[in-house]
């Protein structure tokens, strides 16, 4: 059973995550690389779960449309929100206060080799969380993510996912709203999809009143170990 070092970060730059989601993931392949005559599990490989809160960015991933943007550089600027185009999957998304980021780095040699089943093993380990609070999620075929029946009518995106793989080594990862300000989703045309139909909720809207974070995180904690069939630690360092 694999070990995975799981690490908190706080409220964190989206610029300072990703450089140092980028340095453990570079230190990762090389590990890999340098072992590259032995099979997977018969070398020790590190791997890692972290959690992440933004403040509010938009990040644009490789397939996505910038015209989904609804703002200006200089409104951008005045509302105080950054923006990224970046290597993951996916269209446009928001994160920020509120929500709860998680990118796991893993080598899939060390679990199993298949993208798509990565990417559904991230979406049940969500709607696992959710149903804890009673509500019912699900995937959509034709779209990546978790969603929910809204309260408000149509269906409500509770999680976005995005990822990139390189050597088999997992990046980026989801963005899960749950005392989320929605107001931001207004400014962008959420993942591409502009389906009438289609919206964006939170845990807390769909429940309505405010969701205990750190309650959301050891349950997210406790379903990836599951699903993923492997260990967490907790390391209290990232320097």
């Amino acid at each position: 059973m694999p070990q995975v070092e799981f690490r908190d970060l706080g409220e964190i730059a989206y610029q300072a995550a990703w450089d140092y989601q980028t340095e453990l993931h570079r230190q990762m392949v090389e590990n890999k690389l340098a072992n590259r005559q032995l099979k997977a599990g018969e070398y020790p490989q590190t791997h890692y779960l972290l959690f992440v809160e933004h403040p509010p960015v938009f990040t644009l991933g490789k397939s996505g449309s910038l015209e989904n943007l609804r703002l200006s550089e200089a409104e951008l600027e005045s509302k105080g929100i950054s923006f990224f185009p970046i290597n993951r999957g996916g269209d446009i998304t928001f994160h920020g206060p509120g929500q709860i980021v998680g990118y796991p780095l893993l080598d899939l040699d060390h679990f199993f080799n298949d993208v798509h089943l990565y990417v559904r093993n991230i979406e049940e380990v969500i709607i696992r969380t959710v149903a804890e609070y009673g509500l019912e999620a699900f995937r959509i075929k034709e779209y990546t993510g978790v969603w929910v029946n809204s309260k408000k009518g149509g269906l409500g995106k509770l999680c976005a996912i995005g990822v990139h793989l390189s050597r088999w080594v997992t990046l980026h990862g989801w963005a899960f709203n749950v005392n989320t300000s929605l107001d931001y989703f207004d400014y962008i045309i959420p993942c591409g999809i502009s389906d009438q139909d289609k919206g964006v909720t939170s845990l807390a809207r769909e429940l309505n009143r405010p969701v205990d974070i750190l309650e959301v995180k050891e349950k997210l904690k406790r379903h990836f170990a599951d699903v993923f069939n492997c260990t967490l630690i907790n390391s209290e360092s990232y320097a």
